[in-house]
């Protein structure tokens, strides 16, 4: 059976990803779940660094500019983090990673989306504490995702809303 393809639709445009439900069964599975609860439309990108990544999936952001942006959970808890050896999935430019705290098995509902190589961020690369797992990868869209990157800053705000319309499965 093949992955499921997610269908996110923005203000800036629309993009698609393949989820990697048959490779990181846990993750991509919470992310499908949070979708078909609807608890990503209406939310906007809270963090946008140019060279870097576009964050996303804080419940706070459904309100733009919100001061507890970056900073929610998850409706459905905290997910244990997928570190598997068969999923070695690079933080490579248009993959989808699991944002967490920094502490174990701290990921829930954000996730941001690769601009550049950041392989540092992958969980078997030793020259940081940080594990970002991959669950997704974008397959149609990227100039979406340049557009989103473009109205990003050094600091991560964004110098105009990038609101998620909605995301579904094809």
């Amino acid at each position: 059976m093949a992955n499921p393809v997610a269908v996110f639709d923005t203000n800036k445009g629309t993009f698609k990803a393949e989820i990697f439900l048959a490779e990181m069964p846990i993750t991509a599975q919470n992310f499908i779940d949070l979708v078909n609860d609807g608890f990503y439309n209406g939310i906007h990108f809270h963090r946008v660094i140019p060279g870097f990544m576009c964050q996303f999936g804080c419940e706070f952001a459904k309100t733009y500019g919100h001061p507890r942006a970056g900073t929610g959970s998850s409706p459905r808890g905290r997910i244990q983090d997928e570190l598997l050896e068969s999923a070695k999935f690079s933080n490579e430019p248009g993959t989808l990673s699991m944002a967490n705290t920094g502490q174990p098995n701290s990921g829930g509902a954000q996730f941001f989306i690769n601009t550049s190589h950041n392989a540092f961020l992958d969980w078997w690369d030793r020259s940081t504490p940080s594990k970002h797992p991959v669950f997704a990868r974008i397959t149609d869209g990227m100039d979406v995702i340049k557009s989103i990157e473009a109205v990003g800053s050094r600091g991560g705000q964004t110098s105009e809303p990038v609101k998620m319309n909605s995301i579904s499965f094809e």
